[in-house]
């Protein structure tokens, strides 16, 4: 489509962080189709929770904070949580009128004239003032390169397509990761397993205790003071730590939770070690986490030299127009919410600058 319409704030994203960014700009007199946008490219409401495994129910999601104005209550902890949280977006999606287009592909985000961001879309192309990104990372699983993976005999899965433990019963499994998700997987697969083999690239930290406030606080502001630096983010996960609850103690003591190193190399039919240790396998499941989804934004030349995009709050250095939330510190639910507000509120006062200003840091 050549069509092109001018708003004032394109959002990219309908989950968690584009959802908050739209209800923000809503509550503060901006108009759905007339002032801002949403564009999604999932076939639905629900973010990247609509794509998570059957087996992930929503009594063991961990950390789902409410959207703003509406409070998920009443839900069901033995359903999926695709099902739960996708018929929560959706009543939110209505219930404040966002109008989310989907699905729409956006393929590229480039200068346009008279100060404007071009959004090039499935949709047509969108002539935009302030544009908020909340792309997520579920659309890039993060695959590392081993030497002989392409030759393995077995199957290959990454946690992005992971289709419960039932699919794993009587098999070899490997898990690779040393995260919330690795975890998860190690302690459901054991008992369909044939065998599982835990491999992380350094020794998992387990944390102990409560996780407070001031901890909260001194984990994203390690991946705040990344991102700031313009290095790819961290998740808020990655240095938090793994809580030792009592499902982690079990498989402790069971030894399903017995890590390996890394393996140097994949064979035909496993997976071994510069010293000759092998261990045969069925499966490699890739529990190795994302990387932000921020190619379209490629023309906009937003990467700094240590390969990630400089942030400052939620506000893109380079280009103060363009916002990432859902991104490095507020890759979190509750983050989410809080940086949807902050963009909304940056994007306020760039819109009020008068023509040909610079916009105030």
């Amino acid at each position: 489509m050549n069509e092109m319409r001018e708003v004032e704030v394109a959002v990219i994203g309908a989950g968690q962080a584009g959802l908050a960014a739209a209800y923000h700009l809503r509550r503060t007199g901006f108009e759905p189709e007339r002032d801002f946008v949403v564009l999604d490219h999932s076939p639905g409401p629900g973010g990247a929770w609509q794509f998570r495994w059957p087996s992930l129910t929503y009594g063991r999601v961990h950390g789902m904070h409410a959207l703003p104005g509406r409070e998920l209550t009443g839900a069901d902890p033995a359903r999926p949580s695709s099902e739960v949280i996708a018929e929560y977006f959706t009543d939110y999606e209505r219930a404040f009128d966002l109008r989310v287009r989907r699905p729409v592909d956006v393929t590229a985000v480039r200068e346009g004239a008279n100060g404007r961001l071009l959004v090039e879309s499935s949709d047509g192309t969108w002539a935009t003032k302030a544009l908020i990104n909340a792309t997520g990372t579920w659309d890039r699983p993060f695959w590392p390169r081993y030497p002989g993976q392409e030759r393995f005999r077995g199957r290959q899965f990454h946690t992005a397509r992971y289709p419960g433990p039932e699919a794993f019963a009587g098999l070899r499994v490997v898990v690779v990761g040393g995260g919330a998700s690795g975890t998860q997987h190690l302690l459901e697969l054991a008992p369909y397993a044939a065998a599982t083999t835990w491999v992380t690239r350094r020794p998992p930290v387990f944390r102990e205790g409560p996780f407070d406030e001031d901890a909260g606080r001194a984990a994203v502001a390690l991946v705040e003071e990344r991102v700031r630096q313009g290095l790819p983010p961290k998740s808020v996960v990655s240095v938090t730590g793994l809580p030792l609850n009592d499902a982690i103690r079990q498989g402790l003591a069971d030894g399903v939770l017995d890590r390996l190193p890394m393996f140097d190399r994949i064979t035909p039919d496993g997976v071994e070690w510069k010293d000759g240790r092998r261990v045969s396998a069925d499966v490699i499941l890739w529990a190795t986490g994302f990387r932000p989804a921020v190619d379209h934004l490629a023309p906009l030349r937003l990467r700094e030299p240590g390969g990630g995009i400089r942030v400052e709050g939620t506000r893109a250095v380079v280009d103060p127009r363009v916002h990432l939330v859902g991104y490095g510190p507020s890759a979190s639910t509750i983050g989410a919410n809080r940086a949807g507000r902050a963009a909304v509120r940056d994007i306020r006062r760039l819109l009020a600058e008068p023509a040909g200003e610079p916009v105030a840091a």
